[in-house]
Protein backbone atom coordinates (compact mmCIF):
# COMPACT_ATOMS: atom_id res chain seq x y z
CA UNK A 1 0.00 0.00 0.00
CA UNK A 2 1.48 3.29 -0.79
CA UNK A 3 -0.07 7.03 -0.99
CA UNK A 4 0.06 9.48 -3.53
CA UNK A 5 0.85 13.30 -3.37
CA UNK A 6 -0.16 15.63 -6.42
CA UNK A 7 0.91 18.78 -6.22
CA UNK A 8 0.77 22.33 -7.72
CA UNK A 9 2.05 25.80 -7.25
CA UNK A 10 4.28 28.44 -8.70
CA UNK A 11 7.86 27.16 -9.67
CA UNK A 12 10.01 28.18 -6.78
CA UNK A 13 13.62 26.38 -5.76
CA UNK A 14 13.19 24.06 -2.94
CA UNK A 15 10.27 22.92 -3.74
CA UNK A 16 11.26 18.97 -4.71
CA UNK A 17 13.53 18.80 -1.67
CA UNK A 18 11.57 19.90 0.92
CA UNK A 19 8.86 17.26 0.05
CA UNK A 20 11.23 14.67 -0.25
CA UNK A 21 12.62 15.82 3.01
CA UNK A 22 9.35 15.91 4.28
CA UNK A 23 9.11 12.01 3.61
CA UNK A 24 11.92 10.79 4.61
CA UNK A 25 11.96 12.56 7.77
CA UNK A 26 9.24 10.37 8.39
CA UNK A 27 10.47 7.22 7.71
CA UNK A 28 9.01 7.35 4.36
CA UNK A 29 10.32 5.57 0.78
CA UNK A 30 9.87 6.95 -2.37
CA UNK A 31 8.26 5.08 -5.04
CA UNK A 32 7.72 6.78 -7.62
CA UNK A 33 8.63 10.62 -8.50
CA UNK A 34 7.80 12.53 -11.23
CA UNK A 35 7.70 16.22 -12.04
CA UNK A 36 6.94 18.82 -14.57
CA UNK A 37 7.09 23.43 -15.25
CA UNK A 38 5.00 24.32 -17.41
CA UNK A 39 5.69 28.00 -18.53
CA UNK A 40 8.76 29.56 -17.88
CA UNK A 41 10.39 33.04 -15.61
CA UNK A 42 7.08 34.42 -13.38
CA UNK A 43 4.79 32.75 -15.10
CA UNK A 44 5.84 29.01 -14.38
CA UNK A 45 3.81 26.55 -12.28
CA UNK A 46 5.85 23.73 -11.05
CA UNK A 47 3.41 19.68 -11.03
CA UNK A 48 4.65 16.95 -8.94
CA UNK A 49 3.35 13.34 -8.51
CA UNK A 50 5.11 11.71 -5.68
CA UNK A 51 4.30 8.04 -4.26
CA UNK A 52 5.44 6.45 -1.09
CA UNK A 53 5.14 3.68 1.11
CA UNK A 54 3.25 3.59 4.03
CA UNK A 55 4.93 0.75 5.11
CA UNK A 56 6.40 2.12 8.41
CA UNK A 57 5.76 5.75 8.29
CA UNK A 58 5.80 8.06 10.94
CA UNK A 59 2.56 9.56 10.53
CA UNK A 60 -0.89 7.68 10.90
CA UNK A 61 -2.42 8.23 7.45
CA UNK A 62 -5.34 10.46 8.39
CA UNK A 63 -2.99 12.97 10.14
CA UNK A 64 0.08 13.06 7.16
CA UNK A 65 -1.89 16.17 5.38
CA UNK A 66 -2.27 18.30 8.30
CA UNK A 67 1.56 17.48 9.00
CA UNK A 68 2.53 18.64 5.40
CA UNK A 69 0.62 21.81 5.88
CA UNK A 70 3.56 24.07 6.55
CA UNK A 71 5.24 23.18 3.54
CA UNK A 72 2.19 23.59 1.28
CA UNK A 73 1.92 26.92 3.00
CA UNK A 74 4.91 28.20 2.63
CA UNK A 75 5.31 27.19 -1.44
CA UNK A 76 1.20 28.57 -1.75
CA UNK A 77 0.85 25.00 -2.94
CA UNK A 78 -2.56 23.02 -3.81
CA UNK A 79 -1.69 19.73 -2.61
CA UNK A 80 -3.83 16.39 -2.75
CA UNK A 81 -2.96 13.32 -1.41
CA UNK A 82 -4.41 9.99 -2.30
CA UNK A 83 -3.95 6.17 -1.12
CA UNK A 84 -3.71 3.32 -3.69
CA UNK A 85 -5.82 0.79 -1.57
CA UNK A 86 -8.63 3.38 -1.71
CA UNK A 87 -10.61 3.11 -5.30
CA UNK A 88 -12.89 5.86 -6.27
CA UNK A 89 -16.67 5.30 -5.83
CA UNK A 90 -17.73 5.18 -9.81
CA UNK A 91 -20.90 5.83 -11.75
CA UNK A 92 -21.12 4.62 -15.32
CA UNK A 93 -23.98 6.49 -17.60
CA UNK A 94 -25.15 5.50 -21.05
CA UNK A 95 -27.49 5.17 -23.42
CA UNK A 96 -27.93 2.70 -26.51
CA UNK A 97 -24.52 2.07 -28.12
CA UNK A 98 -22.64 -0.38 -25.98
CA UNK A 99 -18.58 -0.46 -26.67
CA UNK A 100 -17.41 2.15 -24.18
CA UNK A 101 -19.59 0.88 -21.34
CA UNK A 102 -18.91 -2.74 -21.64
CA UNK A 103 -15.30 -2.54 -22.07
CA UNK A 104 -14.98 -0.27 -19.23
CA UNK A 105 -17.20 -3.26 -17.22
CA UNK A 106 -14.98 -5.59 -18.23
CA UNK A 107 -11.54 -3.78 -17.40
CA UNK A 108 -13.61 -3.72 -14.11
CA UNK A 109 -14.06 -6.90 -13.58
CA UNK A 110 -10.70 -8.25 -14.90
CA UNK A 111 -8.77 -5.52 -12.06
CA UNK A 112 -7.39 -3.53 -14.91
CA UNK A 113 -9.11 -0.33 -13.96
CA UNK A 114 -8.84 0.34 -10.11
CA UNK A 115 -12.19 2.25 -9.55
CA UNK A 116 -14.93 1.04 -7.36
CA UNK A 117 -18.08 0.89 -9.66
CA UNK A 118 -21.36 0.74 -8.29
CA UNK A 119 -23.96 2.14 -10.55
CA UNK A 120 -24.82 2.02 -13.94
CA UNK A 121 -27.48 4.83 -14.90
CA UNK A 122 -28.53 4.98 -18.47
CA UNK A 123 -31.86 6.89 -20.51
CA UNK A 124 -32.43 3.37 -22.20
CA UNK A 125 -33.37 -0.38 -20.95
CA UNK A 126 -31.05 -2.27 -22.98
CA UNK A 127 -28.13 -3.18 -20.75
CA UNK A 128 -29.72 -4.08 -17.99
CA UNK A 129 -29.59 -7.97 -17.84
CA UNK A 130 -25.60 -7.28 -18.91
CA UNK A 131 -25.06 -5.14 -15.89
CA UNK A 132 -27.04 -7.05 -13.29
CA UNK A 133 -25.41 -10.19 -13.97
CA UNK A 134 -22.22 -8.23 -13.23
CA UNK A 135 -24.03 -7.75 -9.75
CA UNK A 136 -24.63 -4.31 -10.28
CA UNK A 137 -27.50 -1.49 -9.68
CA UNK A 138 -28.89 -0.79 -13.06
CA UNK A 139 -31.13 2.68 -12.93
CA UNK A 140 -33.15 2.90 -15.88
CA UNK A 141 -34.12 7.23 -16.03
CA UNK A 142 -35.78 7.75 -19.66
CA UNK A 143 -35.84 11.35 -20.74
CA UNK A 144 -37.57 13.20 -23.06
CA UNK A 145 -36.72 17.26 -23.54
CA UNK A 146 -39.96 18.05 -20.74
CA UNK A 147 -38.68 15.55 -18.07
CA UNK A 148 -34.83 16.16 -18.53
CA UNK A 149 -34.60 18.46 -15.68
CA UNK A 150 -36.44 15.63 -13.58
CA UNK A 151 -34.28 13.03 -14.84
CA UNK A 152 -31.36 15.07 -14.32
CA UNK A 153 -32.06 15.49 -10.34
CA UNK A 154 -33.04 11.78 -10.52
CA UNK A 155 -29.66 10.97 -11.62
CA UNK A 156 -27.99 13.24 -9.10
CA UNK A 157 -29.97 11.49 -6.02
CA UNK A 158 -28.37 8.59 -7.60
CA UNK A 159 -25.24 9.33 -7.58
CA UNK A 160 -25.72 10.69 -4.20
CA UNK A 161 -27.48 7.62 -2.72
CA UNK A 162 -23.99 5.40 -3.84
CA UNK A 163 -21.67 7.86 -3.11
CA UNK A 164 -20.40 8.55 -6.26
CA UNK A 165 -17.19 10.28 -6.25
CA UNK A 166 -15.95 9.68 -10.35
CA UNK A 167 -18.43 9.46 -13.09
CA UNK A 168 -17.43 8.50 -16.38
CA UNK A 169 -19.79 9.03 -19.63
CA UNK A 170 -19.86 5.81 -21.65
CA UNK A 171 -21.49 7.42 -24.59
CA UNK A 172 -24.27 9.10 -23.07
CA UNK A 173 -25.74 10.96 -25.48
CA UNK A 174 -27.32 13.67 -23.13
CA UNK A 175 -25.91 17.06 -22.64
CA UNK A 176 -25.11 17.76 -19.36
CA UNK A 177 -26.29 20.98 -17.46
CA UNK A 178 -24.24 23.36 -16.15
CA UNK A 179 -25.43 22.93 -12.79
CA UNK A 180 -25.08 19.38 -12.73
CA UNK A 181 -21.14 19.72 -14.21
CA UNK A 182 -20.52 22.24 -11.77
CA UNK A 183 -21.49 19.77 -9.08
CA UNK A 184 -18.51 17.42 -10.23
CA UNK A 185 -15.54 19.42 -10.90
CA UNK A 186 -13.09 17.35 -12.93
CA UNK A 187 -14.66 14.29 -11.90
CA UNK A 188 -17.05 13.41 -14.57
CA UNK A 189 -15.19 11.74 -17.82
CA UNK A 190 -16.62 11.85 -20.83
CA UNK A 191 -15.21 10.36 -24.64
CA UNK A 192 -15.62 12.02 -27.88
CA UNK A 193 -16.14 10.47 -31.29
CA UNK A 194 -13.04 12.65 -33.04
CA UNK A 195 -9.63 14.25 -32.38
CA UNK A 196 -11.04 17.23 -30.94
CA UNK A 197 -11.73 20.23 -32.78
CA UNK A 198 -13.05 18.44 -35.80
CA UNK A 199 -16.72 17.18 -36.60
CA UNK A 200 -19.69 17.82 -34.29
CA UNK A 201 -22.87 17.01 -34.11
CA UNK A 202 -24.94 13.74 -35.88
CA UNK A 203 -23.27 11.05 -37.29
CA UNK A 204 -19.48 12.13 -37.17
CA UNK A 205 -18.52 8.83 -38.96
CA UNK A 206 -20.67 9.79 -42.15
CA UNK A 207 -18.94 13.30 -42.35
CA UNK A 208 -15.83 12.23 -41.70
CA UNK A 209 -16.51 9.21 -44.97
CA UNK A 210 -18.06 12.56 -47.19
CA UNK A 211 -15.28 14.43 -46.56
CA UNK A 212 -12.56 11.78 -47.09
CA UNK A 213 -10.34 11.99 -44.24
CA UNK A 214 -6.94 9.78 -43.88
CA UNK A 215 -7.12 10.22 -39.76
CA UNK A 216 -9.71 9.45 -37.28
CA UNK A 217 -9.27 9.85 -33.57
CA UNK A 218 -10.79 9.83 -29.87
CA UNK A 219 -10.37 12.11 -27.20
CA UNK A 220 -11.45 11.34 -23.55
CA UNK A 221 -11.81 14.95 -21.56
CA UNK A 222 -13.61 16.26 -17.74
CA UNK A 223 -16.43 17.57 -19.07
CA UNK A 224 -17.07 21.44 -18.22
CA UNK A 225 -20.19 23.66 -19.13
CA UNK A 226 -18.16 24.40 -22.33
CA UNK A 227 -19.40 21.16 -24.15
CA UNK A 228 -16.65 19.38 -25.38
CA UNK A 229 -14.29 22.48 -24.37
CA UNK A 230 -12.90 20.34 -21.67
CA UNK A 231 -9.17 19.50 -20.53
CA UNK A 232 -8.30 17.11 -22.38
CA UNK A 233 -6.76 13.08 -20.58
CA UNK A 234 -6.21 11.18 -23.75
CA UNK A 235 -6.15 11.03 -27.40
CA UNK A 236 -5.26 8.62 -29.70
CA UNK A 237 -5.67 8.44 -33.80
CA UNK A 238 -5.96 5.98 -36.78
CA UNK A 239 -5.50 6.31 -40.18
CA UNK A 240 -7.23 5.53 -42.63
CA UNK A 241 -8.19 5.03 -46.29
CA UNK A 242 -10.72 5.57 -49.27
CA UNK A 243 -11.48 1.59 -48.56
CA UNK A 244 -13.13 2.26 -45.88
CA UNK A 245 -16.59 2.40 -45.99
CA UNK A 246 -18.74 3.82 -43.31
CA UNK A 247 -19.45 0.73 -41.11
CA UNK A 248 -15.76 0.24 -41.23
CA UNK A 249 -14.86 3.64 -40.10
CA UNK A 250 -17.31 3.30 -37.12
CA UNK A 251 -15.86 0.25 -35.86
CA UNK A 252 -12.12 1.50 -35.89
CA UNK A 253 -13.43 4.70 -34.35
CA UNK A 254 -15.28 2.54 -31.50
CA UNK A 255 -11.83 0.75 -30.74
CA UNK A 256 -10.74 4.01 -30.59
CA UNK A 257 -13.13 5.08 -28.41
CA UNK A 258 -12.88 2.47 -25.70
CA UNK A 259 -8.83 2.26 -25.71
CA UNK A 260 -8.83 5.79 -24.81
CA UNK A 261 -11.61 6.22 -22.36
CA UNK A 262 -9.46 3.21 -21.04
CA UNK A 263 -6.67 4.97 -20.55
CA UNK A 264 -8.07 8.56 -18.97
CA UNK A 265 -10.15 6.75 -16.59
CA UNK A 266 -7.10 4.56 -15.65
CA UNK A 267 -4.99 7.54 -15.40
CA UNK A 268 -7.84 9.59 -13.29
CA UNK A 269 -8.17 6.40 -11.45
CA UNK A 270 -4.34 5.92 -10.34
CA UNK A 271 -3.89 9.35 -9.50
CA UNK A 272 -1.94 10.91 -12.46
CA UNK A 273 -4.02 13.58 -13.70
CA UNK A 274 -3.48 17.42 -12.28
CA UNK A 275 -5.63 19.80 -14.23
CA UNK A 276 -4.26 23.59 -14.73
CA UNK A 277 -6.20 25.99 -16.58
CA UNK A 278 -7.90 24.35 -19.72
CA UNK A 279 -4.94 21.61 -19.90
CA UNK A 280 -3.51 18.50 -17.77
CA UNK A 281 -0.22 17.58 -16.59
CA UNK A 282 -0.89 13.95 -17.07
CA UNK A 283 2.17 11.70 -15.73
CA UNK A 284 3.31 8.45 -16.48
Amino acid sequence: MSAVFLLSCPDRRGVVSATAAFIAEHDGNIIHAEQHVDGSGDEAFFFQRIEFDLDGFGIDRDAILDAFAPIASRFVMHAELHFTDELIPTALLASRQPHCLYDVLSRWRSGELPIDVRVVVSNHPDHRDFCEHLGLPYVHLPVTADTKPQQERAIMTTLTEHRVELVVLARYMQILSDDFVSEHPHRIINIHHSFLPAFIGANPYRQAHDRGVKLIGATAHYATADLDEGPIIAQDTEHVSHRDDVARLTQKGRDLETMVLARAVRAHAEHRVLVHGRKTVVFS
